[in-house]
């Protein structure tokens, strides 16, 4: 379904916050269409936005990994792994996402409208990652780079000096491997709410011991609150 006139204006709006002008315009209406969207309009050829999220995650990703191999030559494995982890992280992410008003601009459906969707976690980082996706295919890998630099350039200077968000499965992880062999796991203890509002609690498990449960809008949420938890 192509976009109308008054969808559009609301894109042009945006083009012009992140300044890149797409060639193929259903690109980044796709990237800011919510599968709650998508989901309501079945049979209309609507596309959701999570196959170029999963593209931008992978790019994000690479490009900074490659920033921060080349900026922070002195700084070990592990160090690289938890500076990257902390600037892609669900709350780095959904933090650029509000800095340019990406929320504004979602197509969602009823439900996640009415449920506070535009400013959930999950749902502005998520869309963060489709619109990286949509400009590497709309413009190639240096206009993705641009546009990620740009956004998180501060945050990985934060991050490598540690006052980012920390990233509590890393660090728990990293104090129980040097004590145990025994491998750390996540598992979904419950899901609470309609599909369009969930709410997921998860568990951290060494062996057969629980060792934290922690609650989220998102399972990376959860996750890291299980995590922040075990290590408290």
């Amino acid at each position: 379904m192509k976009p109308d006139k008054k969808r559009l204006e609301q894109i042009e709006e945006f083009q012009n916050i992140i300044k890149y002008q797409f060639k193929e315009i259903d690109i980044i209406n796709e990237a800011l269409t919510h599968s709650s969207y998508s989901n309501e309009y079945r049979g209309k050829h609507i596309y959701n936005n999570e196959r170029l999220e999963f593209l931008g995650d992978s790019v994000l990703g690479t490009v900074i990994s490659e920033y921060v191999y080349l900026k922070y030559g002195n700084l070990p494995e592990g160090e690289l792994t938890k500076v990257r982890a902390n600037v892609v992280c669900e709350p780095s992410l959904a933090r650029q996402a509000k800095s340019i008003d990406l929320g504004k601009y979602l197509l969602l459906g009823k439900g996640e409208e009415v449920t506070g969707g535009r400013n959930r976690i999950s749902i502005l980082a998520d869309t963060f990652e489709a619109v990286i996706g949509a400009l590497y295919l709309d413009g190639g890998i240096e206009t993705a780079r641009k546009f990620i630099l740009n956004m998180l350039k501060d945050s990985v200077e934060l991050a490598s000096r540690g006052n980012l968000f920390r990233d509590y499965k890393t660090d728990l992880q990293e104090l129980l491997q040097s004590k145990f062999d025994d491998k750390i796991s996540y598992r979904v203890v419950d899901e609470i709410g309609p599909d369009h509002d969930k709410t997921f609690e998860i568990e951290v498990v060494l062996g057969d011991k629980v060792l934290g449960r922690g609650r989220g809008k998102s399972k990376k949420e959860a996750e890291q609150n299980a995590a922040k938890k075990a290590l408290d």
